[in-house]
């Protein structure tokens, strides 16, 4: 099993296609670079540069008011769900990987993954709004990739209707095995750090976990509820930490940003691997952790009731900003605003913790381990929120297979508290490396409904502008 997952990440997230650079060195492209870097590029132009030209209109519709009705969430509450998810451990563990691998340089490539990437969570969380339907279990709405892609061959075949679609089936089960994968990351994670910070055994801490996690998951609609108290909370103290170290290391801020950019052309390396690795390191972490294109936060976006389906969009192009430019952001300049020589032959967590260490003394090595705790938490309830409509599409609206899904990553999350930590970020990887090709190409030929849709909402959001009565 170890061998078919490395071969498959291999394929995903090995170097495809080797282009050679001026000086003799060269660079490596993975299938998931191929895909996502034109993607991304694609649909900012098609969308006229939605990331910067509506920034301040998605602001403005976080905090309009908006009605709803009962089981069914708001576009806020989306969100919420979705940066659960996508604030987690990519924002720490993740940031930690692509900076130990690739070096400062590849927190400006997550910037621009970011960026780019905004416009296909628009793209794809409108066409999730789209096609959304009812959800005769939980209430409320559901949908997401599988159902699009559903909707896009059982129109393309009107006169033989099929139960499902190959290609949406795929998806839904890369999605399940992805959130098996993160799961276990979870577990790992976790374990790990609170054996930094009390000296903790793992299989206690995994104990402990597993036993809160089961006691909020296996109710039938406990998730919003926690993740709408937790997800601000844990984001505001993460951020506001952050601000204090800037300010107390103001005057190295320059030099900071100077290395990320220096690095990020490999002008200048602090780590093994040259332009390649920091290009590779930067976008893949920055995938993993804002999900742009991997069909994950559409099955949050199409649970929200909103008056346009382009109003779901902008949020979750909202929370790709949220999560990268933001909160990864913050555990970048906790990491490189301390010296190198105070994390030295660390890696993972232990390198984020003793930089902490470094800043705030024990007290920020317990920080960091209560931050991931609450990060990974969050994670784990927002991951199987995504899985519900997955689980329905492929094995039909009953309790019996969501709570089987939810036992299943609960053992996953028990199991990663003794993982190898490559393996399980391997598993994660694969998972969320075939998501993203069946998305993609599903995204590509759909993607003028998502366009057309927006054009709309532009003209009459103008319309109300110029006539207010």
């Amino acid at each position: 099993m170890i061998q078919l997952i490395e071969t498959i990440y291999n394929l995903l997230w090995g170097d495809l296609i080797t282009l050679p650079l001026p000086g003799g060195s060269s660079v490596g492209l993975s299938l998931m670079v191929l895909l996502l870097i034109p993607a991304g590029i694609y649909f900012t132009i098609r969308t006229r540069f939605l990331p910067i030209r509506l920034f301040p209109e998605m602001l403005r519709i976080t905090v309009e008011k908006r009605t709803r009705e009962s089981g069914a969430l708001s576009s806020v509450q989306a969100l919420i769900v979705s940066t659960a998810t996508r604030v987690g451990m990519g924002n720490l563990v993740g940031v930690v990987a692509a900076i130990s691998l690739g070096g400062a340089g590849a927190v400006f490539w997550m910037w621009v993954t970011a960026l780019i990437g905004a416009s296909t969570a628009f793209v794809e969380a409108t066409l999730a709004q789209i096609y959304k339907e009812r959800d005769p279990l939980y209430g409320g709405y559901r949908g997401g990739p599988a159902y699009f892609i559903h909707h896009f061959f059982a129109d393309k075949r009107t006169k033989n209707k099929q139960r499902r679609s190959l290609m949406a089936v795929l998806f839904a089960i890369s999605g399940l095995i992805c959130w098996c994968g993160i799961s276990q990351v979870i577990g790992n994670s976790v374990s790990s750090a609170f054996k930094n910070a009390f000296h903790i055994p793992p299989l206690y801490t995994t104990i402990v976990l597993v036993l809160i996690a089961a006691v909020i998951v296996l109710r039938k609609n406990a998730t919003v509820k926690v993740l709408d108290i937790l997800v601000p909370i844990m984001a505001g103290c993460y951020f506001f930490i952050t601000v204090f170290l800037i300010l107390k290391n103001i005057g190295q801020l320059p030099s900071v940003f100077s290395r990320i950019f220096a690095e990020a052309f490999g002008l200048r390396q602090a780590a093994a691997g040259g332009f390649g690795a920091v290009l590779m390191n930067g976008v893949k972490r920055g995938l993993f952790s804002n999900e742009a294109g991997s069909g994950s936060a559409p099955c949050a976006a199409a649970a929200a009731q909103t008056d346009h389906p382009a109003k779901a969009g902008l949020m979750q192009a909202l929370g790709v900003f949220i999560d990268t430019i933001v909160i990864c952001s913050c555990t970048a300049m906790i990491m490189l605003l301390a010296p190198v020589e105070a994390m030295e032959g660390l890696a993972g967590m232990d390198l984020l913790q003793a930089a902490m260490n470094y800043h705030l003394g024990s007290f920020g090595v317990v920080f960091i381990a209560a931050t991931l705790w609450l990060f990974s938490f969050s994670t784990f309830i927002g991951i199987l929120f995504y899985a519900r409509p997955n689980i329905a599409y492929l094995f039909g609206d009953n309790w019996l297979s969501q709570t089987a899904y939810k036992i299943l990553d609960l053992v996953m999350l028990f199991i990663g508290g003794m993982a190898t930590y490559t393996f399980v970020w391997d598993l994660g990887d694969v998972g969320i490396g075939l998501m993203t090709v069946f998305n993609l190409a599903a995204l590509y030929l759909m993607s003028g409904q998502a366009l057309a849709a927006l054009r709309d909402y532009e003209a009459t959001r103008l319309k109300k502008k110029s006539d207010p009565s």
